[in-house]
């Protein structure tokens, strides 16, 4: 295989499917491992307050914020727990906080 040549991964949506993606939810984010990807969006107020709802269970939290985050790919990142777990420790990056400035006036 030439270097040039991009190797497909199961799951790969296409570049019509991902800006549609974009379009309807902004950030898309690709989760690669063992050859495979799937997409996440960027999490709102309404699902992190649901993953906060669940307790002090990590795990029932991960699969929510996956679930809910989910918009495509290989469906085995939703079975395999090697997958699940590799992905669910990226999810961490989804959510970005910008940098605020308090002040009293």
């Amino acid at each position: 295989m030439e270097q040039n040549e991009k190797q497909a991964l199961t799951g790969e949506a296409t570049e019509g499917q991902i800006n549609q993606w974009k379009k309807q939810h902004g950030e898309v984010y690709a989760v690669k491992a063992d050859g495979k990807v799937c997409y996440l969006r960027k999490p709102d107020r309404k699902v992190l307050a649901y993953v906060s709802s669940i307790g002090n269970n990590p795990i029932k939290m991960a699969e929510a914020m996956f679930n809910n985050c989910w918009l495509g790919g290989c469906e085995e990142f939703k079975t395999d727990d090697s997958l699940f777990f590799g992905a669910a420790q990226k999810m961490g990056g989804l959510i970005q906080i910008k940098e605020a400035e308090l002040s009293k006036l």
